[in-house]
């Protein structure tokens, strides 16, 4: 199992902002909540076997506003990296989770093809989740989960649910015949992809709804990501303690 400390909640956006002092700062630091997004950079942490250090940014607190980390991640979004010894030797803060599974996959070499062709299709498939999967679920959990029963309006959810139903339909027909998503061996796309299929199903209960258990393909495959090691040390590593 990689080592981590968890803190939550003493000014270099790459050594690390003062609400959130490290343990050890030698260790990458992790600054992440429970959320898919989250989970997708401590999960490939956690397959990379790379030490490092959560910080528990608190979202319901607003916290992800602190002046100290919107100075590592500008958006205000988690979660964000900082790497002690970055490509150069000297630290470096990254945020955006697709951004940060790049990087760790050229630190260390793994997880991502070496062939300019697999890389490509990689990173297809990376933005696939970035620009579809993880909005149009996020709005389909808000009108399904979070709305229910505050308004009288069927369409949203509706909306919502008909296209993360196509969008399953796409990781779907991906899957028919190969066991993952971008070549034979299990990637950083894989690791961007499952933690919504989890959100969607288990935080938002939305699989009835759009009829997940009909997607052969994929539930098979995300059996197989489920069932490797990293899978819930690194979906549970934002919780302050586990589950």
């Amino acid at each position: 199992m990689t080592a981590h400390a968890t803190t939550t909640m003493t000014k270099s956006p790459a050594t690390n902002p003062t609400p959130w002092p490290a343990t050890d700062p030698g260790k990458l630091q992790l600054f992440t909540e429970h959320t898919p997004n989250g989970a997708k950079v401590s999960i490939a942490l956690e397959e990379f076997g790379l030490p490092y250090e959560v910080h528990h940014v608190r979202l319901a607190d607003k916290q992800q506003k602190h002046p100290a980390f919107v100075a590592l991640a500008p958006n205000g979004k988690i979660p964000a990296l900082i790497d002690p010894d970055g490509p150069d030797g000297a630290p470096i803060a990254l945020s955006e989770s697709g951004a940060i599974l790049l990087y760790l996959a050229e630190k260390t070499g793994r997880l991502m093809p070496t062939d300019a062709r697999g890389r490509f299709e990689v990173t297809q498939w990376l933005m696939f989740q970035m620009a579809s999967v993880g909005p149009m679920f996020g709005q389909f959990g808000h009108f399904h989960h979070v709305m229910a029963g505050k308004s009288d309006d069927p369409y949203p959810a509706e909306k919502y649910a008909e296209e993360a139903r196509r969008l399953y339909g796409v990781i779907d027909n991906r899957l028919d015949g190969r066991p993952w998503i971008a070549g034979d061996a299990f990637g950083i796309a894989d690791i961007a992809l499952a933690p919504w299929i989890w959100c969607l199903e288990e935080i938002y209960r939305g699989g009835d709804r759009i009829g997940a258990d009909g997607f052969a393909n994929l539930r098979a495959w995300y059996d197989r990501i489920t069932a490797r090691p990293s899978w819930k040390r690194g979906l549970y590593a934002a919780k302050p303690h586990g589950r």
